[in-house]
This record gives structure tokens, C-alpha cells and sequence, in this order.
């Protein structure tokens, strides 16, 4: 039997406001160019209504996903109860096709509003938001790639929910090594491929919430040449444009830790040599430049996941420090009268809460502002090529970083939040041990932290001769400039510059492993940099909100974004400068080490 719906997301609109309007003026772009339909009062109304409908609609099925999941018969795959209507609901209020093109039906608004309503969306129901997620991921791929033919056949039916969609990379044997994939095409003479292979650890791979599904797969035309160089990306339906069905079948699905509401299949290709494809525009043999298009947004995706996933998470165990009493305050712990008091009295309660606070959101401000530059770099268009240049580059260096970080702190911060609840946490009775399997995957899918690692200091870092990094480095630099004597943020705005010329020294420290031959060592030290690249990124975001902050007053709200600042900077910043230290050392223990030195090989 279902559990009984029950919605336990929680949200702090306020905290989403400050970050859009006052501390990265969303406004300034609203109300004029692209984007002249949208002002502040519009974008203020769809937070709220959006927040309502994730506490109506999407938040009381996240229990029922999760206890009762997805259910795989006679070779289909049904959704919980109630994710059907709720996926109606969504695409009759319009949120999924906000930021979607108005002639394929969306309204034309800014990406970065549609970051803050997917992020409302996931923290409400994390499984339920992967199935539009990827429809408007696959939407987006035709819309950049397609003809004119395919863009008008599918678009309209992905960006209005008529349609799911998929991204088909992963194959049994390969695992991330997508290069090695099996998966074959065809040539056929009406022009159309034969699709033939198998892939697995699909999301939203096959459901009910619709009759269709377009799957964008990977595959390797006949006579193509080994690697990625050989892939072409190929549009393949679930239902073929003249309804009959298209040789698609799902083999199973996966069982999981967490997410099981969101189905995760074993799709097969051609079983009976009756499944068609048709290549996504008309050039083979670039699969992997446009399926990057689709997995960056994936990545931009799931950082959103966790911090809406970490941001609930946090909220609801600040609920619970409020409500809990337990013990007396530590100023009269001998005393066996004292009245037990709510565990958000007890100091070392109060340090996870802030640090979880700290660092949803400085998480936050960094996603909204990646998402903000691609705003930017829409509007400028092609009127300025060196603005334009400026902020794409911050979007690709900042793609991975976001999508690592977020997804390892997400898994951290329900990890502190169930510590909060202390044994209550570990219970089902409570949210946050749902929340904390959920969020275990986000380091993994959509190219594991380490790719994202390596994606950075192996191409990002290096792109356009370094640009884009020495921007985000000259960006800190000026601003602690500005604000070393500060009055409020002063001491900690120095150590914001320390922490960044670690991290300069640290980028030579890698550039010097490449051009000396030392690749071996990169990998070892890769999810460091990420890592301190990240925390760096964090404390200057938390700090100009701590600036901004300091001008606004005595209220809790503002006293909350300084304190926040400070106990980044002074309890995790730190270590940035340590990891910067360890990586110097050069240290390569784990490469050194024999394969038998790590224990016995109980195969042999």
C-alpha cells in the first residue's frame, strides 16, 4: 500500500530572492531585449507559485516514489502513483517551458529563472524532476543540431510534455569509457540508420507519463573509425512519426539506493532488426560534440539537484533543532533542574546548521550566477564578441565544478543534516535519510566527480590559453582589493586572497606536472583543485553577499548572511590552503604502491 502523500519539502524563497535580485541583479537583464516579457513582479510570481505547486503537487509524492517506486511489467515500465497528473499539472502551468523558445510553445525567459524552478522542482521531488529534466535536455539538442525537419516534427511534443526524452551513452562493457561503445548504425537507403545495440543506467529510459519517448543514442555507423571521432548521435523513438512502435525495448530496471521514483533502464536497440534511427542533422561522426551539449546541461542539472536536495534537507533539519527539546543548556549542564531547552540552543548544533547553511548558500550563488552568464551571453548575442567570449568561458570553466562540488556537498550536508535529528535522522519517519540515498548518485552519473575533475584541469583550465581561469582569479583579486578593509568583512576578505594566489600556485603546480611528462600525477590531484577551486569560488560569493548584507541592517536575515560568510572563510577556506600544501608534496603513494600491497587477491 502508498504511504499517505505527505509534503516535506521546505523552501526559503527569501534566500532565492537575495541571491537573483540583490546580489546578482537577475533585474538588470529583465524588461528589455530577449527578455522584455519578464520583469521583477512576474519573476517574484512565478517563484511563489512554483513553491506552491511543489508543496501541492510534487512534494507529496516523494514519500509514495520512494516507498513505492517504479514498477517494471511485461516489459514496461509504470511510474508511482500519482506521477502521472503531476507530470499533467506541470506542463498545463507552464513551469518546464519558461526558459524554452516561443515558437516550439515556451515563453522565452531566462535560463537562469528556469534553474531556480527545476531547483524548486528536484528539492520538492528529486526523482519526479529527472523525467522532464531530460526531456527538455534532448529538446535542446535538436533545437541546437537539428534540421529544420526534425526541430518541427519533435519539439513542440518535448518542450509541451507530450514527449519524454533520454541521453544513451552508457553500455554494459564500457561503463564511462564511452569511446568503446558497440552500439551500431546502419545506413539504410531511404537515409535512415539502422540502430542495433544496448545501453544501460538510462534515466527516465521508459515510463507511462507519456505515449513517446525520443532517445538521442550514441552509435557507430558501419565503417566509422574506432574512439569517440567514430560516434554519431542518432534520434530514435520510442514511436516512430507514423505510430507504429520502433523496436525499442526495455530489458529491465535498475533497484536502487535512492531516486525510486525515477526508473533507470536496460534499453535494447534492435532486438529484431526493426529499430530506426535518423541521424540528429546531417553530419556523421560528431556524436560526441553534440551529446557534450546535452551533458553539460545534465551537469548544470544535477548540481541543481544537490543543492535543492541539500537545501531541504538543511531546512528540515533546522526545523526539527527548533521543535526538539533535549537537555539543558550547556552554561547549566550540572544542574538538574535546568529546563531541557530546543537542540538549536546547543553550540555544537548550531555549528552544523551554519555550516550546512554556509554552504547551500554559497552553492546557490555560484550555480545562479554560472546560470546568469549564460543570460548575459545570450543578450549580448553577437554585438560584442570579447563579452560574449568572457562569459561562455566562465560557463564551460565553471560547468564542471558546479556539477562536482554540488553533488559531493549535497551527499555531505544530508549526512550532517540526519546527525542533526541525531537517531530520529536514521529513521524513515523523517525525511533526511531519504534525501541522503538520494543524493549518493549525484556524484555519479552524468560523468563521475573525478571526469568532472579531469574535464577541468585537463581542458577548461587551459582553454583559450588560460583566459577564463586567470578572469576568475583577476574577478577574486579585485574584489578583495576592494574590500580588505572592509569593516565588516575585512580580516576574512584577506584570507579570501590567500586562499586564491593557493590556488594560482596550485594551477602552475599542474601545468608544470603536463609539460614535464608527469601525467600520472594529475589524476591524483585533480578532485583537490576542483575542489579548491570551488571552496574559493564559494567564499567570495559568500562574503559579497556578507557585503552587501552589512548595509541592510540589524535583521536576522542580513546578520544570518554575514555570520554565514565568516564561518566559511574561517572554518572550510582553510582548507583550501592545506590541500594547496599537500599537493606540492608531489606525493605519489598510490601509484607507487604494488597491486598486492593493497591487500590480498582473493582470485588469484
Amino acid at each position: 500500500m502508498a504511504p499517505t502523500p505527505t509534503n516535506r519539502f521546505r523552501s526559503d524563497l527569501r534566500s532565492l530572492r537575495f541571491a537573483l535580485f540583490d546580489q546578482l541583479h537577475l533585474d538588470d537583464l529583465l524588461g528589455k531585449g530577449p527578455f522584455q516579457a519578464f520583469s521583477r513582479d512576474e519573476v517574484e510570481m512565478v517563484l511563489g507559485e512554483v513553491d506552491r505547486f511543489c508543496k501541492e503537487v510534487t512534494g507529496p509524492l516523494d514519500l509514495v516514489g520512494d516507498r513505492v517506486g517504479c514498477r517494471f511489467e511485461a516489459g514496461k515500465v509504470f511510474t508511482p502513483p500519482g506521477f502521472k497528473e503531476a507530470w499533467r499539472k506541470l506542463y498545463e502551468a507552464g513551469w518546464y517551458q519558461l526558459a524554452a523558445p516561443e515558437n516550439y510553445g515556451g515563453q522565452g525567459a531566462p535560463f537562469t529563472l528556469h534553474v531556480v524552478v527545476a531547483e524548486q522542482i528536484a528539492g520538492s521531488n528529486c526523482a519526479f524532476g529527472s523525467y522532464p529534466g531530460l526531456a527538455l535536455g534532448a529538446a535542446e539538442v535538436i533545437h541546437a543540431f537539428g534540421t529544420k525537419e526534425q526541430k518541427d516534427r519533435w519539439l513542440g511534443k518535448l518542450f509541451g510534455g507530450e514527449a519524454g526524452g533520454t541521453m544513451c551513452l552508457t553500455e554494459p562493457h564500457a561503463g564511462s569509457d564511452v569511446g568503446s561503445a558497440t552500439t551500431t548504425a546502419r545506413r539504410l537507403p531511404d537515409g535512415t540508420y539502422a540502430i542495433r545495440g544496448t545501453k544501460i543506467f538510462i534515466t527516465a529510459g521508459d515510463h507511462d507519463l507519456t505515449e513517446n519517448i525520443i532517445h538521442l543514442v550514441l552509435a557507430r555507423i558501419e565503417g566509422a573509425p574506432a574512439g569517440t571521432k567514430g560516434l554519431s548521435l542518432f534520434i530514435v523513438p520510442k514511436v516512430r512519426a507514423d505510430g507504429t512502435p520502433n523496436d525499442v525495448a526495455t530489458g529491465s530496471i535498475e533497484h536502487k539506493m535512492g531516486l525510486n521514483g525515477s526508473a533507470t533502464c536496460v534499453l535494447n536497440f534492435g532486438e529484431n532488426d526493426g529499430c530506426v534511427g535518423e541521424l540528429v542533422g546531417t553530419e556523421e561522426h560528431v556524436g560526441m560534440p553534440q551529446m557534450f551539449r546535452l551533458m553539460n546541461g545534465a551537469r548544470i542539472g544535477v548540481a541543481l539537484q544537490g543543492l535543492a536536495v541539500a537545501s531541504t534537507a538543511y531546512l528540515n533539519a533546522l526545523e526539527y533543532a527548533r521543535e526538539r527539546k533535549q537537555g539543558s543548556h550547556v552554561t547549566r549542564w550540572k544542574d538538574p533542574t535546568a529546563p531541557r531547552v530546543p537542540i538549536l540552543n546547543h553550540p555544537d548544533v548550531r555549528r552544523m546548521l551554519l555550516d550546512m547553511k554556509a554552504r547551500v548558500e554559497g552553492i546557490r550563488a555560484l550555480v545562479y550566477k554560472l546560470a546568469l552568464h549564460k543570460d548575459r551571453a545570450h543578450v549580448i548575442g553577437g554585438s560584442d564578441d570579447v563579452k560574449t567570449a568572457y562569459h561562455a568561458g566562465q560557463v564551460e570553466l565553471f560547468t564542471p565544478v558546479i556539477k562536482a562540488y554540488a553533488s559531493d556537498q549535497a551527499f555531505r550536508i544530508c549526512e550532517t543534516a540526519i546527525q542533526v535529528y541525531g537517531g530520529a535522522g536514521y529513521l524513515k519517519d523523517h525525511p533526511v535519510e531519504q534525501y541522503c540515498r538520494d543524493s549518493k548518485v549525484f556524484s555519479i552519473y552524468e560523468g563521475t566527480n573525478h571526469i568532472q575533475a579531469m574535464d577541468l584541469v585537463g581542458r577548461k583550465l587551459g582553454q583559450g590559453g588560460g583566459a577564463a581561469f586567470r578572469t576568475f582569479l583577476g574577478e577574486v583579486s579585485s574584489f578583495v582589493g576592494a574590500n580588505q578593509t572592509h569593516p565588516a568583512i575585512g580580516t576574512d576578505a584577506q584570507a579570501l586572497g590567500k586562499a586564491a594566489d593557493a590556488l594560482g600556485a596550485s594551477a602552475m603546480k599542474l601545468l608544470g606536472w603536463f609539460q614535464s611528462g608527469q601525467m600520472e600525477r594529475v589524476p591524483l590531484a585533480a578532485n583537490r583543485f576542483l575542489e579548491m577551486m570551488a571552496e574559493t569560488a564559494v567564499a567570495w560569493l559568500l562574503l559579497d553577499a556578507a557585503r552587501i548584507a552589512s548595509e541592510r541592517g540589524e535583521d536576522p536575515f542580513y546578520q544570518g548572511k554575514i555570520q554565514a560568510a565568516r564561518y566559511f572563510v574561517r572554518n572550510v577556506l582553510p582548507e583550501t590552503m592545506c590541500k594547496a600544501k599537500i599537493l606540492a608534496t608531489d606525493d605519489a603513494s598510490a601509484l607507487e604502491i604494488p597491486d598486492g600491497g593493497f591487500g590480498p587477491d582473493n582470485g588469484a
